[in-house]
């Protein structure tokens, strides 16, 4: 499933015609993570070093995919299913999901969806998720930042579509330089942020579509992307 997904993320991810990815799921899980029985002390440690490295490598690859990845979440989302959902761009969820990381329960904490789950909701509610292995509802998620917006079941697909539809209708060259920007901003000093923000900008303005956007504006008509 890891290969698959790694796969599916990568495929055409150069084509210009590509502008944002969904990932949903059928049934009542969205993800439970890795199948523990590829786990077992019946593999050896080498094997096991291989499937927490490949998916390390799927959730670094949504983050520095060049256009917007959305999960679309409607059902449970556990451990690497919940640090799935951490990794993300944005997650809409509908209001019957909820998320947790309970590898603490089996004697297997939840080390890895920790580096996800940390950097999208604050450091204690994620350490008590961690150290309980207790659910949280999808209003609790977004209320700690790991959802971006909770729907209606019967609206989700709707308003996940709605969100990528408006991305898909903005220029790719400029929402991929953007997001670039955003995530290497982000762990930076204030200073060094700004400084490499202004030089995004300054980049920015001399892409076509910068160009085109800005005199679209002007001459108050609307702007026609390269792509």
């Amino acid at each position: 499933m890891l290969k698959s997904l790694q796969s599916d993320i990568l495929h055409e991810a150069e084509s210009q015609d590509l502008k944002v990815i969904i990932i949903s799921a059928e049934g009542p899980v969205f993800s439970s993570g890795h199948d523990l029985k590829e786990l077992t002390d019946e593999r050896d440690p080498q094997y096991h070093a291989e499937v927490f490295q490949t998916c390390s490598e799927i959730m670094m690859l949504i983050q520095n995919h060049p256009v917007p990845v959305i999960a679309m979440v409607n059902g449970l989302a556990t451990a690497a299913g919940c640090q799935l959902v951490a990794s993300c761009d944005i997650a809409v969820a509908s209001d019957k999901s909820s998320f947790a990381t309970p590898g603490v329960n089996i004697g297997l904490f939840c080390s890895t969806p920790g580096v996800a789950l940390g950097r999208a909701v604050p450091r204690k509610v994620a350490l008590e998720m961690l150290f309980t292995g207790e659910p949280i509802s999808a209003q609790e998620a977004l209320l700690h930042g790991l959802l971006s917006r909770v729907v209606p079941e019967e609206q989700l697909e709707e308003e996940t579509m709605r969100i990528a539809r408006k991305i898909a209708s903005l220029s790719r060259p400029v929402v991929s330089l953007g997001k670039a920007a955003f995530y290497k901003q982000l762990h930076q000093d204030l200073r060094k942020a700004y400084h490499l923000a202004s030089q995004t900008m300054v980049d920015n303005v001399a892409l076509r579509d910068g160009q085109e956007g800005i005199k679209a504006f002007i001459q108050k008509r609307k702007p026609v992307w390269s792509h």
